[in-house]
Formats: C-alpha cells, structure tokens, sequence
C-alpha cells in the first residue's frame, strides 16, 4: 500500500465528516431535535444530538472504498457490506431510541442479533480463534460475542461529556492503525482504523467543550460496534494485547462503574452519573480539562499496544494497568476548585 492512500482517506473522511456533521447540526437545531439537561447530565444547555447521522455514512463509505481499492485475500467489499448493513441498522434503531425511547431489553437483543450475525458468518467474517486458544471451540466464539455486546454498551455509557467519544474513537483508530503496521497485518485494518478516526476528529471539532452537538445513540452504538469489531481482528490475529491495552480505559472505568452500582442493588442500565469521569465533573475538573487527562492516558496506551505488537507483551500489560489505574484515580479523587461550566 502507497503511503499516500492512508493520507487521502484521513483528509477526505477528515473533510466529509466536519462538513457533514456541520449540517446535520443546522438541521437538527431547525427540528428542536435537542439533548435537554436533567439532574443526570453533564452539561446544562439543551443540545443538540444525532451527530452520529453525519458520522457512520462517512465511515460506512470510507471502508466500502478502501475494501474495494485495496481488497485482501483475508476481506472484500462483501465482507464490509455486510458489517457495515449491521452497523447502519444499529444506528437506525438507535435513532428510534434518541427520538422516543426504547425498552433496553429490546435494544440489547438488537445488538446481541447484530453481533452473532456476524460471527456466525463464514469465511473471512467467521472460524476465528479470538482468544489465543485459551478456549475451546464454541466458548471461544461465545466469549467474544459477549465482550463485543458490552464494549457496544460501554462505549454508549462512557459518551456522557464534551469531547470524551471523539477522543476515544481518534485513539482507537489511530492504534489500530499503528498496531496492524507494526504486526504485519492487512493494511485494511489500517484504513479503516485511520477512516474511524478521521471522522472522530471531524465531529470533534464542533463536539469539543462546549459542544454544540452530541454524537446521540445514533453515533455511540454502531461506533462501538465497529471498534469492537475492528478489536476482535486484532485479537483473531494474534494482537490480543494490542486489543485489550487501546481500550483499556473505557474498558476498566465501565466496568468498575457497572459492577459497583450492580453491588449497591442499583439498576444498571438505567443513566447516572457515577463514572469516574463524571466524579471529576462533579468535582469541578472541567470538560475539557478531563477529556485532556483521557486523551494523554490513552497516547501512553497507543504506544504501549504498539510495544505489545512488536513483542514487549507483558511489560506493555503491566504498564497499561498502571496508566489507566492513574487515571482512574486522578478522576475519582480530584478536588480541584469548582470552575464555572460554560
């Protein structure tokens, strides 16, 4: 792959989703399609939502043109269609449950029908071994259909301030990207890490504290689907370190939140503000100032999955523990003055 191919698409998916995300907020402003504060939120000021409307076509087109530009013996335009027409009814769904709501139990079993589309597919899409042969046969499909299931629900979850989703996914991509150069992977991965990425960035700049719109369900859940997609390739293809190590904040700050709420009897999916993210709001760290401290935690985990990728495994482990493990504590510690939330 010519160096310039990954350049072209980050400008173009960069260009396209800043534009698009620029007019869907004019449209939705127009329709009062607005986030309105309660005593759950963060921010204070009614807002729009539903950028993931601009975002996911970006996206969605990006991977359709690098597959069919740069088809692997491993993935082709096909395969992405099919991921991708998971994604789009995801986010289709999604924009139902931003605009009335919907019963969570029937928004999981959307995105547990979603998921085992997918890994029930044969070929490129499916027989692959995401644990390392830690586990046998089915269990091994069955665990990763459940930790796809719940990055797609933590990734929704962890969207609760300014700036927080657009970091995480420019990060993400952006590992994914580095990670697959350095592993030797298909250069597909790659492009679509760079494609996830670009866009995130494209919406961060009108998403950026004080945001003028919101990513909504509609960018959230087909977001974490296709991150978690893209995780799982890194870990079918030997890279499970990798894999774990770039989410690992939004992974260790979900589910810390999720199993202490369920041991205080509390109703998980219901919406809190009990993160640790949301501890440092509610203790004065400002938006940007938290989403700072997320964006250089998860630097230090990009270039700790890149040592995990060529070779350093288990000392990049231990140190992506400690970093998100700083994190956390600086989040849910910090008492810093109350500053004036704009």
């Amino acid at each position: 792959m010519h160096w310039s191919l990954p350049l072209f698409v980050a400008a173009a998916v960069f260009t396209a989703s800043l534009a698009a995300t620029g007019g869907i907020l004019r449209v939705l402003r127009a329709r009062a399609i607005l986030d309105h504060p309660n005593e759950r939120s963060s921010h204070s000021a009614p807002t729009p939502k539903g950028a993931g409307i601009a975002i996911i076509p970006c996206i969605a087109i990006a991977w359709i043109a690098a597959a069919w530009a740069a088809p692997s013996a491993i993935f082709t335009s096909s395969d992405a269609i099919i991921i991708l027409t998971a994604a789009l009814a995801l986010a289709l769904l999604s924009w139902f449950d931003d605009l009335r709501g919907l019963n969570p139990l029937w928004r999981l079993l959307a995105q547990i029908a979603a998921v085992a589309f997918i890994l029930s597919q044969t070929g490129s899409l499916g027989a692959k071994n995401y644990f390392a042969g830690l586990l046998p046969g089915g269990w091994d499909i069955v665990a990763a259909g459940l930790i796809w299931v719940w990055f797609i629900n933590l990734f929704n979850f962890m969207d609760g301030i300014d700036g927080i989703a657009g970091v995480e996914t420019a990060a993400i991509g952006i590992g994914i990207a580095l990670v697959a150069s350095v592993a030797g992977l298909s250069s597909l991965y790659g492009l679509f890490g760079i494609a996830a990425a670009a866009a995130a960035l494209g919406f961060l700049w009108w998403n950026w504290h004080p945001a003028k719109i919101f990513l909504g369900d509609v960018g959230s859940v087909p977001l974490g689907f296709l991150l978690g997609w893209l995780l799982l390739e890194l870990a079918a293809s030997g890279q499970w370190a990798a894999a774990l190590i770039l989410p690992l904040y939004y992974l260790g700050d979900a589910t810390i939140t999720l199993v202490r709420r369920g041991l205080a009897g509390k109703k998980v999916w219901q919406a809190h503000r009990e993160h640790f993210y949301q501890q440092a709001i509610s203790r004065g760290l400002s938006h940007a100032a938290v989403v700072r401290h997320v964006l250089l935690a998860n630097l230090a985990l990009v270039a700790l999955a890149v040592a995990a990728a060529a070779g350093w495994t288990s000392a990049a482990l231990i140190s992506s523990v400690v970093v998100v493990s700083w994190l956390l504590f600086f989040l849910g510690v910090h008492l810093g003055r109350k500053q004036k939330k704009t």
